[in-house]
């Protein structure tokens, strides 16, 4: 169900009946945004995409950036309502309900409100539209759950239980591997008994991957006796020319592998 510059009272009802059917809702519009709680933070006017989801998230979306300005956490209970500026308040803050709102924006101050409470911390949103542009509500289920490939996980497995992958005779001694400088993605040694740090990465790198497994390389020669011969190796897909210059610089090594074996 979808409704295009409906009334605000048309909006309240769509927004109303999507709630209580559990289904997902969706609202755009020019809107003011308030949220009080652990912080307090306001939003003047502005055109924003809310949706509802019918497990109690609450997401506000501007048009710019992938993250919402403000949120509310799945376990919120949702409501709508229409309030005028001038209607008094009650306990909860929320004003008189306002049935008779039938313009697209009303011109006696009277906004829809969508709020979102959570009790446990105390914190509520509250989104007030001037302006409804558009209202959806979506019934629908999705029962899987997202299976990631290409992962650094799915790359330490590989070498794992493939390490001639990395290169022959190296023996794999543990993962995650605590040092001072942050924790080895694998840790092991080579044919010859040097010790060997592997830092992985799923895409192509640059300095700064270079600069990280050099910090884990110093540490360990730290940590270690004082003649330990430790070699640093990065595994990624690709480097860039002056990550590969660094490596050279460092006596560090590259190895090119996917995290997939396609």
């Amino acid at each position: 169900m979808t409704l295009e510059r409906p009334s605000l009272s048309a909006a309240r009802e769509a927004i109303a009946d999507g709630i209580e059917r559990e289904a997902l809702v969706t609202v755009f519009g020019r809107c003011t945004v308030d949220y009080e709680g652990r912080a307090s933070s306001t939003l003047e006017a502005g055109d924003r995409h809310v949706m509802l989801k019918p497990d109690g998230a609450a997401l506000v979306h501007t048009d710019e950036g992938q993250q919402p300005v403000n949120w509310q956490p799945p376990g919120c209970e949702h409501d709508v309502y229409c309030e005028r500026a001038d209607a008094d308040t009650d306990a909860d803050g929320a004003g008189e309900a306002e049935s008779g709102a039938t313009a697209a924006e009303s011109d006696d101050g009277t906004t829809l409100v969508l709020e979102s409470l959570r009790s446990s911390p105390d914190e509520r949103l509250l989104v007030r539209f001037q302006r409804v542009l558009q209202v959806s509500a979506f019934s629908g289920t999705d029962e899987n759950e997202l299976a990631l490939s290409g992962t650094e996980e799915d790359l330490r497995q590989r070498i794992l239980e493939e390490p001639t992958l990395l290169e022959p005779g190296f023996t794999p001694l543990a993962t995650e591997r605590a040092t001072p400088a942050g924790a080895v993605d694998i840790y092991g040694e080579d044919s010859a008994g040097r010790t060997v740090v592997v830092e992985l990465k799923r895409r192509r790198v640059g300095p700064d991957a270079v600069g990280q497994l050099r910090r884990y390389v110093d540490a360990l020669e730290r940590d270690l006796h004082a003649d330990a011969d430790v070699r640093g190796i990065l595994v990624a897909p690709s480097v860039t020319d002056r990550a590969e210059r660094l490596l050279g610089d460092h006596g560090l090594e590259f190895v090119s592998l996917e995290p997939t074996g396609e």
